[in-house]
């Protein structure tokens, strides 16, 4: 039998700050780690170090955000479900738009 399996790795990049600089409370964290775990049998959450993203808004001004970055192995890749989900995320953390991407991958 091969240990071979492949799998899809999703990552999502949710912000660690409010429009207004405001840090989100640790619940929020808490409860999407809680719904993906229960999903999908565990999430990683690199937390204690958070990336930073950096992009240029229409006015050509470069804009900062601090992120963690969740990642989930699934089976399947369910493509409605997480359209679903990231627009759940978006409202719940006021934005217009959450990083969401999905990356075939191997386990070895």
């Amino acid at each position: 039998m091969s240990t071979n399996s492949s799998q899809t790795l999703v990552q999502l990049f949710l912000p660690v700050y409010d429009n207004d600089g405001r840090t989100f409370p640790r619940s929020m964290f808490d409860t999407v780690r809680e719904e993906l775990t229960e999903k999908f049998g565990g999430a990683t959450a690199f937390a204690h170090s958070p990336a930073v993203g950096a992009w240029e808004d229409d006015d050509g001004d470069v804009c900062r955000d601090d992120v963690i970055l969740y990642e989930v192995m699934a089976d399947t890749l369910d493509r409605e479900w997480w359209q679903g989900y990231r627009k759940t995320l978006e409202a719940r953390f006021e934005q217009e738009e959450i990083l969401l991407r999905a990356t075939a991958v191997e386990r070895l």
